[in-house]
C-alpha cells in the first residue's frame, strides 16, 4: 500500500486551506508552489509541512503538486497583480455608466491570465450581462463575476478594527464563525451597536474567541440577585466580577466585595419558591381547629344533609328507631297508585272519536322556508 504525502498550500493571505499530494516533492512552509487546480494551474504558498497518510478510498482524489515556483512564476504574479488593479477601474467606470447597483471589490487573474474573476457585493440579484460583454470585448478573455458577502468583502478590503490593530479577518482568521449578541451579554458588554460591531457592519469575530472561557469561570459564581447565606448572615449579590471572580454582595444595607475563596464552602444559596421541588414547596397550614377536626374519628362526624334525606323538623327525634317509616312509604305508594288510576278513568280512550273525528290534535303542517310565497290575488272588478 503506497502512502501519500499530503500537504496543505493557501491561495492567498488568511484564506483556506486546501489539502493536495506533495509526490516527491521536498517542501517547506512558506515556499510557492505551482498546483493544479479545477480552474488551471495557480500559485499557492504551503501552509504546514507535509504530512503522510495511508491512502482511504472515501477520501476525494487529491491534485498534485506540479512543482516549486521559480523566478519566471513569481514575475508573472507581479504583473497579473499590476494589471488586477488596472482592470478594476475599468469595471468600476463600466458599472457606474450603466447605473447598476453594485459595488466592485477586486479583480483577480488567473495564474496563466486565461480568466478575470471580478468580485463583488450587492443588495439583490443584479443582471450583468451587457457588463460582462463590456469586459470580455476589451480585455479578450473570459470574464466571472462573483458575489460575495459583507464579510467576505472586509476580507479583502482589510483595514483595521476598533481595538487598532489589523482586522483578524485579514491575519489569521481563515473563516467565519456564527457570532450572536448571547455572547455580548455573557462577557458584560455594552450592547451599543457601535461597539460590538466591525468595519462590516456585523457583530465583532473576536466576540466568540473568550465566550466558553466566560463560562467556565461563571460556573463557580452565583447569579446577580441571587440570595446567599454568609457567616455573618443573609445577603444579596448585587454584582459579579467574572475576570475577578468575585462579587459585590448587600448585606443590611452595605455592600461590599467578597472573593470567591471566601465563597467557597462557606456559602449557602437559600433557594426560592420557585426553584424548589413539587414535593418540597411550602402548603399553606391548616389552623388548629381544623387539625382537630380532621382529627376527630369517623363516628363522631355528622352526615352531609344534603345527599341525605331532609329531617321533618315538627317531628321529635325521639330515641332515634325507625320502625314507623317503612308504614308511611307504603301508605304513600297507595295513594300515588289511586291518584294515577283516577286519572285514567277520566281521560277517554285514544281510539274514541267525537262526532267522526278522532280527539288527537291535528298536526299543523308548516311551510318550507326556502319556499316563496304564494303570490296574493287580487280582485278583479271589472
Amino acid at each position: 500500500m503506497d502512502i501519500l504525502k499530503i500537504v496543505a498550500v493557501s491561495f492567498q493571505n488568511a484564506g483556506k486551506i486546501f489539502d493536495f499530494n506533495a509526490c516527491e516533492l521536498e517542501l517547506a512552509v512558506g515556499d510557492k508552489v505551482i498546483v493544479e487546480t479545477e480552474r488551471g494551474r495557480a500559485l499557492a504558498s504551503v501552509v504546514t509541512a507535509p504530512r503522510e497518510e495511508a491512502p482511504d478510498s472515501s477520501r476525494p482524489k487529491l491534485k498534485n503538486v506540479l512543482r516549486l515556483a521559480n523566478d519566471a512564476d513569481l514575475e508573472m504574479a507581479e504583473k497579473n497583480a499590476a494589471r488586477e488593479d488596472e482592470a478594476l477601474q475599468f469595471c468600476k467606470r463600466r458599472a457606474h455608466e450603466r447605473k447598476m447597483e453594485m459595488k466592485m471589490v477586486r479583480a483577480e487573474y488567473l495564474f496563466d491570465g486565461s480568466k478575470i474573476v471580478f468580485y463583488f457585493t450587492a443588495d439583490g440579484r443584479i443582471d450583468f450581462r451587457e457588463l460582462v460583454r463590456d469586459l470580455a470585448q476589451h480585455f479578450r478573455t473570459r470574464i466571472e463575476m462573483r458575489q460575495i458577502g459583507v464579510r467576505d468583502e472586509a476580507k479583502m478590503v482589510g483595514g483595521l478594527g476598533v481595538c487598532g490593530r489589523e482586522l483578524c479577518c485579514c491575519t489569521h482568521l481563515r473563516s467565519f464563525a456564527p457570532v450572536s449578541v448571547k455572547m455580548a451579554k455573557a462577557q458584560g458588554l455594552a450592547l451599543n451597536p457601535s461597539k460590538i460591531s466591525g468595519q462590516c457592519g456585523r457583530l465583532l469575530c473576536c466576540l466568540c474567541y473568550e465566550y466558553e472561557t466566560y463560562n467556565e469561570l461563571r460556573k463557580n459564581l452565583p447569579k446577580s440577585g441571587k440570595k446567599i447565606e454568609l457567616p455573618t448572615g443573609p445577603a444579596e449579590v448585587v454584582s459579579v466580577d467574572i475576570l475577578g471572580q468575585s462579587v459585590t454582595v448587600n448585606e443590611n444595607g452595605q455592600r461590599r466585595q467578597v472573593s470567591l475563596s471566601e465563597l467557597q464552602g462557606k456559602v449557602k444559596q437559600v433557594p426560592s419558591n420557585k426553584e424548589l421541588p413539587a414535593a418540597e414547596k411550602t402548603v399553606r397550614k391548616k389552623p388548629a381547629a381544623a387539625e382537630q377536626k380532621d382529627a376527630a374519628s369517623p363516628a363522631d362526624k355528622k352526615p352531609n344533609r344534603r345527599h341525605g334525606r331532609r329531617r321533618n323538623p315538627a317531628k321529635p327525634a325521639g330515641d332515634g328507631s325507625d320502625s314507623s317509616r317503612p308504614e308511611e312509604r307504603r301508605s304513600n305508594d297507595r295513594r300515588i297508585e289511586d291518584r294515577d288510576q283516577k286519572a285514567q278513568e277520566k281521560q277517554p280512550p285514544k281510539d274514541e272519536l267525537k262526532d267522526g273525528k278522532s280527539n288527537r290534535p291535528r298536526r299543523r303542517r308548516r311551510r318550507p322556508r326556502n319556499r316563496p310565497k304564494p303570490p296574493s290575488q287580487t280582485d278583479n272588478n271589472s
